[in-house]
């Protein structure tokens, strides 16, 4: 941000021309320059909003959704003025656990919620966030947790450590309670969809239903009435609104494209996500959206609200599918795909074709893993000594489970499988033929006692 310097007014105006006339080899003009003193410089600095940080690779101002692992597969965290939509698992048993996270995550840091339901009352939504772990009980915590489920050291390492409020991102146990000081302490507001609409409601027509419709004026009119759009100054600290909205697009909304393929309001649903971009692009808010996708008969409804959604992340759960019983998943409850990840001030967003992803839900934590690095964990004792010490090597260099850590994975792989082709390709015998030309001859090599040959490198040995 460029800053514009002003020349002063006033008595200290005429005071400086006085002195100028006053001496000849003196003249009024000063050159700028830097000043020993940066807090005298008058140029503004950028103000600092507990739990945001900006982001490495475009300066965006980031959030954390409450779960560490996530935020590092989303580059860092959630851009302030973005949507994330959750697409919902099938008995819809993880993904409210993803949104409490999100919710929490702004108690902990001070920001305000906004959390809109029409299922649930926000207050009893509120009552069953996660408990935050603390600086002082995080490793006797997690101590406890790895003795009873008997989790790797090394995946404890990656992700789970030390919490603190200062921090960006915490951890929090899914078998306790937040505390009720801290929700006393924070500032919400609510939106109850069976509260907020009456029984003598009269429909006008409109594109939209009234559920959005209302939804929409409660946003709006509380970005612009405490300042999140930046039109009227806050008076405190700047602050972050997390909004959350659960169960979008259900027939509790009064939507009906979960009922049939050629509703009615087919336009409503993605209408009201185009408005609510552009209440979230002018204000210093994010908001989480879950919502079950799964139900929507129309496919090309899902691809317009993927288009719409800034960051879709899909949750698949095991339960009652054929993977329940596979032994690759069998210390996984489901699969968590990255559908999409924004690519801020381009016309086009970033799909991942990351398909290897999983989640398990533990006593306490809630962690994303990669599925072929667990494969290759459990089946570490078929290697070489010396392959075994150099993922030891690049598990400490990187961190198991990251992405640098399983592309090394598959290319040593790859370069292990052509060099032992190579090496039983050039053990063939070589013949020449009348051309002058080097062919391989057909047929293994013989020693001179009639036995088959090896190829250089293996267990076979001369007589």
């Amino acid at each position: 941000m460029a800053a514009v310097a002003t020349c002063g007014t006033g008595a200290g105006s005429a005071g400086s021309m006085a002195a100028a006339t006053s001496s000849s080899d003196v003249t009024s003009f000063q050159r700028k320059g830097p000043r020993a003193s940066g807090t005298d410089s008058g140029v503004p600095r950028l103000v600092s909003i507990a739990g945001t940080r900006p982001s490495v690779r475009n300066g965006q101002l980031l959030v954390s959704t409450g779960l560490p692992a996530l935020d590092q597969l989303l580059g860092g965290g959630l851009a302030v003025g973005t949507v994330l939509l959750i697409e919902e698992d099938k008995y819809n048993i993880y993904s409210p656990l993803l949104f409490k996270y999100f919710l929490a995550e702004g108690i902990i840091n001070g920001h305000t919620l906004l959390v809109a339901s029409a299922k649930e009352d926000p207050a009893d939504i509120l009552q069953e966030l996660p408990a935050p772990l603390l600086d002082d009980n995080c490793k006797k915590e997690l101590d406890e947790d790895v003795y009873n489920h008997k989790t790797p050291e090394s995946n404890i390492k990656m992700q789970v450590g030390p919490v603190s409020s200062s921090r960006f991102g915490h951890y929090y146990d899914a078998s306790k309670r937040i505390p009720q000081e801290l929700i006393e302490a924070s500032k919400w507001h609510g939106f109850f969809l069976p509260e907020k609409i009456s029984s003598t409601f009269k429909v006008e027509p409109c594109s939209l239903t009234h559920g959005y419709i209302k939804l929409l004026h409660f946003i709006q009119n509380i970005i612009y009435e405490e300042g999140f759009d930046g039109s009227n100054p806050q008076k405190k600290q700047k602050n972050i609104l997390r909004i959350g909205i659960q169960n979008l697009g259900s027939p509790l909304w009064g939507d009906d494209i979960c009922c049939t393929e050629n509703c009615d309001n087919s336009h409503s649903l993605t209408k009201f996500l185009y408005v609510l971009r552009g209440l979230l692009r002018t204000s210093l808010s994010a908001c989480i959206i879950t919502m079950p996708t799964h139900l929507i008969q129309n496919k090309a409804i899902i691809a317009r609200v993927t288009n719409l959604s800034d960051t879709v992340v899909g949750l698949e759960s095991f339960i009652g599918s054929e993977r329940e019983t596979n032994p690759l998943y069998k210390d996984y409850h489901g699969l968590i795909h990255i559908r999409q990840i924004p690519r801020l001030n381009n016309l086009i967003c970033d799909e991942s074709d990351v398909k290897d992803l999983a989640f398990k839900l533990k006593r306490k934590l809630f962690t994303i893993e990669w599925v072929q690095d667990n494969y290759l964990r459990q089946e570490r004792n078929i290697y070489p000594p010396g392959f075994s010490y150099l993922l030891k090597q690049k598990d400490s260099a990187w961190g198991e489970g990251s992405l640098q850590h399983s592309t090394f994975l598959m290319s040593f792989l790859a370069k292990a499988t052509a060099f032992a082709s190579r090496l039983v390709r050039h053990g063939e015998p070589l013949k020449q033929t009348g051309s002058g030309r080097i062919h391989q001859a057909a047929g293994p090599r013989l020693w001179h006692d009639g036995r088959r040959q090896e190829a250089p490198g293996f267990l076979g040995i001369p007589p």
